[in-house]
């Protein structure tokens, strides 16, 4: 049985590959194949994966939904939002009370729906979600005028924890379990507890990065990764907003310096897809075609009341008061307010948490984020050029902490020995290469900061700044000299090489080549190979 599961998870993600790449080609938001696979494994086929258990299935999902909140700030570069922060800000707070609101009136007057159920829905669709618009900003690499960009960044990736507490409330009232003292302290305690926690343990975490030393490659990866569930779980215990202390954590620790954070920000975006393809996978596993056309009516009407009334009655509302925003960029920003992975996990959320529901929430909340991300994601291009809002010249990658500004730089040494031709000379005399700069020179345990007229001694170790090349047809590889073999004996010139010999590995030697070393036996070289 184990085999065959494991077979069923080569068969997923095999799958999901394939599809993301169709999806990619054919300009279909990535996540929406991924909900569509889960039904079909869910619900057909020789062996359907059926998954009824809700409560499981929101465990997993809320821990999936803790990584997408910490990277959406660990992956945010500060400089890039800084300037729109307040206005983000807004929109991740305010703009997600108003639109629930608007949603719940609408729900109510509309749907004829009872009050704790009209804004219990809004809550639960009240947050927009980064990934499905980024997946086709980047995808497409679609630059926007005037800082909308780095605004939808951060309004998606932060907004996600006010809808949680208006989830967590609304799931109260609908239970009559709480009174209006309870809910101001629930209030209180999500706001304080959660910002407090984020920020004490962010500045922990930042102190431990700067001093502690980790002796294998990989731990500071493991130590980031708890502190991440850290982040979630110590305010959540005590009645904070876990997803609020995560994302604050996020985006303090994603814009510290410190070893490696770059291939960390890989790393969490790796595994940030990586759980959105769960939570979209689990979505769709639980999905119950015959379920759904009860749901398919109200949710095409919320779909269309969000993106014409309340989405763009919250944007204009919080953004005109600038006056330096034109109606077609707000208008962009409305349209983009998809619904994702957020509103899947809070809606089972309100499914477990809450008893005799008069509407069949999930299925409704499930149409509404597959109409959301098919036809809003599909159209987002489109809609950026009518408006005329696409800028050739910006780069959406600017937004993310991966991206550099400048080209990337990297270190290199030589030992200057007795008879090298650099022995006695000045650096303003070696004539190096305008792309190359010595930046230090050790000489014993003196670290000298090398000037034009630094002279260099025989014993000096050289330290050289040059630009690193990427290349993914080129690469180095390892071969060993064997005795009696082709290379055994003779020069480098001589031997009939598979490439360039960039260093010999002679015993505790490392020796750097020239045409006429002699290879012997043993040695190990590090070659140069071009595909």
């Amino acid at each position: 049985m184990t085999t065959l599961f494991l077979i069923l998870i080569v068969v997923v993600i095999l799958t999901c590959i394939l599809l993301n790449n169709i999806s990619v080609r054919i300009g279909v938001p990535t996540l929406l194949a991924f909900i569509m696979l889960g039904s079909v494994f869910g619900n057909v086929g020789a062996i359907p994966v059926y998954l009824d258990n809700h409560n499981f299935a929101k465990d997993v999902c809320s821990v999936a939904l803790l990584f997408i909140m910490f990277y959406g700030g660990f992956g945010t570069r500060w400089e890039a939002v800084k300037p729109v922060v307040r206005e983000s800000v807004l929109l991740a707070s305010l703009g997600v009370v108003v639109t629930a609101g608007l949603t719940g009136l609408f729900c109510h007057f509309a749907l004829r729906w009872g009050w704790a159920e009209s804004f219990l829905l809004g809550a639960v669709v009240s947050s927009t979600d980064a990934a499905s618009v980024f997946s086709i900003l980047r995808g497409k690499k679609l630059g926007l005028k005037n800082n909308t960009a780095p605004m939808l960044e951060m309004e998606s990736g932060s907004n996600d924890p006010a809808a949680y507490m208006l989830t967590a409330i609304m799931i109260s009232v609908v239970n009559g379990t709480t009174s209006g003292l309870g809910l101001a302290w629930m209030v209180f305690a999500q706001i304080v507890f959660g910002a407090g926690f984020g920020w004490a343990i962010a500045k922990g975490a930042s102190w431990a990065l700067q001093r502690m030393h980790f002796s294998t490659d990989g731990f500071d990866t493991l130590f980031i990764f708890a502190v991440a569930i850290a982040a979630y779980a110590v305010p959540d215990l005590l009645g904070g907003n876990g997803y609020l202390s995560a994302y604050i954590v996020g985006i303090m620790l994603g814009n510290e310096e410190f070893k490696g954070k770059r291939s960390l920000v890989g790393f969490f975006d790796g595994v940030t897809g990586l759980m959105q393809v769960l939570i979209f996978f689990i979505l769709g596993l639980l999905a119950r075609p015959a379920m759904m056309h009860k749901a398919v009516l109200p949710a095409l009407a919320i779909s269309a009341f969000l993106l014409l009334v309340a989405r763009p009655a919250t944007v204009f509302s919080i953004l005109s008061p600038f006056r330096k925003y034109a109606a077609r960029q707000q208008w962009l920003v409305s349209f983009v307010g998809l619904r994702g992975a957020a509103s899947i996990v809070f809606a089972i959320m309100a499914f477990t948490g809450t008893e005799n529901l008069n509407n069949d929430l999930f299925s409704i909340v499930f149409c509404i984020v597959l109409i959301s991300i098919s036809l809003q994601g599909s159209l987002i291009p489109r809609v950026a050029r009518k408006l005329d809002m696409l800028d050739t010249g910006d780069n959406v990658m600017k937004t993310f902490n991966d991206y550099s500004e400048g080209t990337e730089m990297q270190f290199s040494s030589i030992d200057i020995g007795p008879g090298s031709k650099w022995n006695g000379k000045k650096v303003m005399d070696l004539g190096l290469p305008g792309n190359m700069l010595i930046a230090l020179v050790i000489r014993g345990k003196e670290r000298i900061t090398a000037r034009g007229d630094t002279v260099l001694q025989a014993g000096d170790r050289v330290i050289l700044v040059t630009k690193t090349y990427e290349d993914t047809e080129t690469f180095l590889l390892e071969k060993t000299v064997k005795k009696g073999g082709k290379r055994d004996g003779k020069a480098i010139s001589e031997s009939n090489s598979d490439g360039l010999v960039l260093l010999i590995q002679r015993g505790e030697e490392e020796i750097i080549p020239h045409g006429d070393t002699v290879l012997l036996a043993g040695d190990v070289l590090v070659i140069l190979k071009s595909r």
